[in-house]
């Protein structure tokens, strides 16, 4: 289940080359299922965290195969309409996401 237009990548191979820009990303896992709907100001920082870190430990986010990516100006609206309507289709959050993240993320 693809949420963006974005062609879908592998995760390690591209994820420390993408440009230091404001967007949306999503993170899936080995079903290409959405585990993670996130927003950033700087696509390029975040990811690089993420790999430099292996997702701080977060054994959710851990489960990474594939990603996809858009850049927007407003990311912050955007990843509330995206986590609006997974949850409106399949009538749940993806599962690294959670009321609490949505709010104070």
């Amino acid at each position: 289940m693809e949420l963006l237009e974005d062609k879908m990548r592998v995760w390690l191979e591209s994820a420390k080359f993408v440009k230091p820009a404001s967007g949306v990303y999503v993170l899936y896992n080995r079903s290409k299922e959405p585990i993670y709907i996130g927003e950033t100001d700087n696509l390029e920082e975040t990811f690089t965290k993420y790999v430099d870190t292996n997702f701080e430990g977060n054994e959710c986010k851990q489960k990474t195969q594939s990603y996809q990516r858009v850049f927007l100006e407003n990311p912050k609206e955007f990843q509330t309409k995206l986590i609006e309507d997974f949850k409106n289709e399949t009538g749940k959050m993806p599962s690294c996401n959670s009321e609490i993240q949505l709010e104070t993320h």
